[in-house]
């Protein structure tokens, strides 16, 4: 029987049951055939992701067996998975940010200053296969988090390995990138080797995948040839019930026409061309761009965390002085794309990541903590945006995606914000997770709140904002009203396809 009818990868019974008496897997199969796509879906902590990292030798099963290549297998270190010819491109891509792109690219790999050139030409030859192009001799900490995640999906194919198992690959990317990457997964199951596809973007899947299994609190709960299935029955699967649509969106009566906040001509050499907008009290902006375009530059910008930036930013008509420190005392708030790096601390509980940002409200003598009004805080900021969490005591490690987020939106909601900053807030959440987060943004907005969105799912954009900033290359080059759009215009003037006229209200290059 050839490869792409006996599966290359199959599971069977797999089970994990952590020493506490969590079970993350009950008894999972899963056959993944050569020259194929398959998918793997569930909402945060259905048990992707420990699956991945059983199938990575990263952990080990308790019960179960997995068959690689017909023969019964146990790794216990992710070595042993990478020499059986497995390649794992994790969420949180495991690189080093003081190495070069090379390095990071060939982490695992030894050898002199030949052996260097040798790697550098296959590197190239690397990304001229998939069209990508990135400095090679670039530090990693020097990119952003969407060209970082470009290395790390580099990193995985340089193995040459049989199966790959990409842990949500596209998520920080831009559509252009995402073009890319959807590319090469094709490439590779047309060579005959197997992809294992973790993605939340359901119309990746259907447009990607042969088959799809969907996780439920560890279980699989629907396998299935995907050109049987469709977005809605996705979703239902995954969550365990028809999901809902985001509920329309309220804004507070007569705030809508008071600018809140008035961005003058801010610029940052190298990044920023000079950028002047306004934003309304109860407004949801939109900022549309591809991966590169500025979006996130923006908003640190805005936030004062850009030290070459110059220009003005007012709120409520009173310029904003131009540090971090600054912008938290006067009312803007950031919740940055990273949230791993740059949002939360792992070492803090949820009800510390919560009240960080406010701590002088629960201090005595600006020394000490009063640690009951800080988890009362927090104990409500749960119960209020439906945080699922054992308590204000649990570690912020414990939390899904969808959760841990929700805590770094909560965090600027216990003190006086006036302007939020939300870059790429849905990235890497379930479907049904989005939802929730989206209603989040909406009641801030209702409450009279500025909230300045950046998405790289257009389709979000338009169904959220009110009015959309397209940017490219550092600059806005074009306004349009959300209502009046749609993802193809949006895509065409991002990439500069489209002749539009100047933007009403915005500086446009």
């Amino acid at each position: 029987m050839s490869d792409r009818l006996s599966p290359l990868l199959q599971l069977e019974r797999l089970e994990k049951i952590y020493p506490n008496g969590t079970a993350a897997l009950r008894g999972v199969d899963l056959a993944v055939r050569g020259g194929t796509v398959h998918g793997l879906l569930g909402a945060n902590g259905a048990g992707k992701s420990t699956l991945i990292r059983i199938l990575s030798g990263a952990s080990g099963a308790t019960a179960g067996q997995i068959f690689w290549r017909g023969e019964p297998v146990s790794w216990s270190r992710p070595a042993q998975a990478r020499a059986a010819g497995i390649a794992t491109l994790h969420q949180q891509v495991p690189l080093v940010g003081t190495l070069s792109v090379l390095e990071n690219v060939f982490l695992t790999e030894r050898g002199g200053w030949r052996r260097g050139r040798l790697l550098a030409a296959r590197l190239r030859r690397l990304m001229e296969s998939i069209g990508y192009e990135t400095d090679i001799d670039a530090p990693l900490a020097t990119l952003p988090i969407g060209e970082r995640q470009m290395v790390g999906i580099l990193q995985a194919l340089a193995t040459q390995a049989t199966l790959i198992v990409m842990d949500e690959p596209t998520a920080s990317l831009a559509a252009a990138e995402r073009r890319i990457v959807h590319r090469t997964i094709r490439r590779l199951a047309g060579e005959g080797k197997a992809v294992l596809l973790v993605s939340h973007f359901l119309d990746e899947i259907l447009a990607l995948t042969d088959e799809v299994t969907v996780l439920r609190d560890g279980a699989a709960v629907l396998t299935s040839l995907t050109a049987v299935l469709d977005e809605p029955s996705l979703a239902a699967a995954i969550v365990g019930r028809p999901v809902r649509k985001a509920r329309a969106r309220a804004v507070a009566d007569g705030a809508a026409e008071r600018k809140i906040a008035e961005i003058i001509r801010l610029e940052s050499p190298g990044r920023l061309a000079p950028c002047s907008f306004a934003v309304r009290a109860g407004e949801v902006l939109g900022i549309a761009g591809f991966l590169g375009s500025g979006r996130s530059e923006l908003l640190h910008a805005i936030f004062g965390a850009d030290r070459r930036a110059r220009g003005e930013v007012r709120l409520n008509g009173k310029r904003v002085g131009r540090s971090p420190r600054a912008a938290v005392a006067a009312g803007i708030a950031l919740v940055p794309e990273d949230r791993r790096n740059q949002a939360l601390v792992p070492e803090f509980p949820v009800a510390q990541n919560l009240t960080l940002a406010h701590l002088g409200r629960f201090a005595r003598c600006g020394l000490f903590v009063y640690a009951g009004a800080e988890t009362a805080v927090a104990e409500k900021a749960i119960g209020q945006l439906g945080i699922k969490a054992r308590g204000a005591a649990a570690p912020v490690t414990e939390l899904s995606g969808g959760n841990a987020q929700k805590v770094s939106i909560a965090r600027w909601l216990c003190g006086p914000t006036r302007l939020l900053l939300l870059d790429e807030p849905t990235a890497g959440i379930d479907v049904g997770a989005k939802a929730e987060i989206l209603d989040l943004v909406r009641d801030v907005a209702a409450a009279g709140v500025g909230v300045v969105l950046v998405s790289s799912e257009l389709g979000e954009l338009t169904a959220a904002a009110d009015r959309i900033l397209i940017m490219r290359e550092g600059a806005i080059v074009a306004e349009r009203l959300a209502a009046e759009t749609d993802e193809e215009e949006l895509v065409l003037l991002a990439s500069g396809a489209a002749r539009n006229p100047p933007a009403a209200g915005a500086e446009v290059r």
